[in-house]
């Protein structure tokens, strides 16, 4: 199988810099950084200084940057021919997109992006703008899409590590997060169930920042029993990038859903679903009290349960709190 070439990054320019300054040559170099000799070699002679023939590594990243980036450039239309298919094409109502892919249908495989065609118009020939199919007058900056699945959570562990015992729910104290949101405002609410009682904690935070959740989950737990608190399953939000913070506080474990598995953690989504019964949609949370607030979660938590056998949350949780501490 053909080795998949791989960009030099910066420390290994600062290492052929020191090898090469060292007299070491260029298969000696490629050995120590396990690299081919031709990309050793390239490098040296594309990237060394011009004037003074040295090869330094800041200077020579800068070179391959500058290079990567008008490579990156896409070239307007220079052919006549082009020019004049890709104008008719447009006052026909052809988008750019249509229009790149006609020509590369062309028997002589004319290869046009259709970002060359709107960087002609926009550069060139503002008068063609108005047969986009938009017609914005500036074009808008390309906005490269977040790779969702980077994760930005220090030391996650999945939910298929979690034990059998928080799955089938045979153990107590083992709780979901969620929060819940409003397009009317950044204030939001925190929301935790716990798995087995279905006792739900509420807390009215004024951003879903990852500060201001932690602390919220930290001052609604923090009073309960120790050994109701055992473990917190979340998704995968940045608000939850301090939850090694809330272990530390709780001393209790945390587990993660994968990512768009919100489903994985079934409890708190369903209590969601209750919560938007006294606060629907569009609700600005600025403007609900905390007093509202301890009220749902007080009608919650003093509600039969068919799954509880009609018992209330408030009544299993006290059980097994008190179960657990004889």
């Amino acid at each position: 199988m053909k080795k998949q070439y791989k960009q030099l990054m910066n420390d290994e320019r600062d290492l052929i810099a020191v090898h090469h300054a060292n007299g070491f040559s260029i298969s000696d170099i490629a050995k120590m950084l396990n690299r081919n000799k031709s990309t050793i070699s390239r490098e040296l002679t594309r990237n060394r200084s011009k004037s003074s023939k040295i090869y330094l590594s800041n200077q020579a990243h800068k070179k391959a940057k500058n290079r990567k980036k008008q490579a990156a450039m896409k070239e307007e239309l220079k052919c006549h021919k082009i020019r004049n298919f890709v104008k008719n094409k447009l006052k026909e109502g052809w988008t750019p997109q249509v229009i790149a892919g006609e020509l590369a249908l062309n028997p002589q495989k004319l290869k046009i992006s259709h970002e060359s065609i709107y960087l002609y118009i926009y550069k060139k020939r503002p008068d063609l703008v108005q047969y986009l199919p938009r017609s914005h007058k500036k074009r808008f900056k390309r906005v490269p899409k977040s790779n969702k699945k980077n994760n930005r959570i220090p030391n996650r562990i999945s939910i298929d590590q979690r034990p059998k015992e928080i799955n089938d729910r045979s153990e107590f104290g083992h709780w979901e997060s969620d929060t819940v949101v409003s397009k009317q405002s950044k204030v939001a609410l925190a929301v935790l169930i716990e798995r087995v009682s279905k006792l739900v904690k509420i807390k009215k935070i004024k951003q879903n920042k990852a500060d201001l959740f932690s602390r919220a989950i930290i001052r609604r737990m923090k009073g309960l029993p120790a050994c109701s608190r055992c473990s917190i399953t979340y998704d995968n939000g940045s608000e939850n990038t301090q939850h090694e913070l809330i272990n530390d506080q709780l001393n209790t474990d945390s587990y993660f859903c994968n990512p768009y598995h919100s489903w994985e953690k079934g409890s708190v989504e369903n209590v969601n679903g209750l919560i938007r019964r006294f606060f629907p949609k569009k609700t600005d949370f600025a403007k609900i009290t905390h007093k509202q607030i301890k009220e749902v979660e007080r009608l919650l938590n003093t509600r039969p349960r068919k799954c509880l056998g009609f018992k209330t949350p408030d009544q299993v949780f006290l059980e097994q709190s008190v179960a657990l501490a004889n």
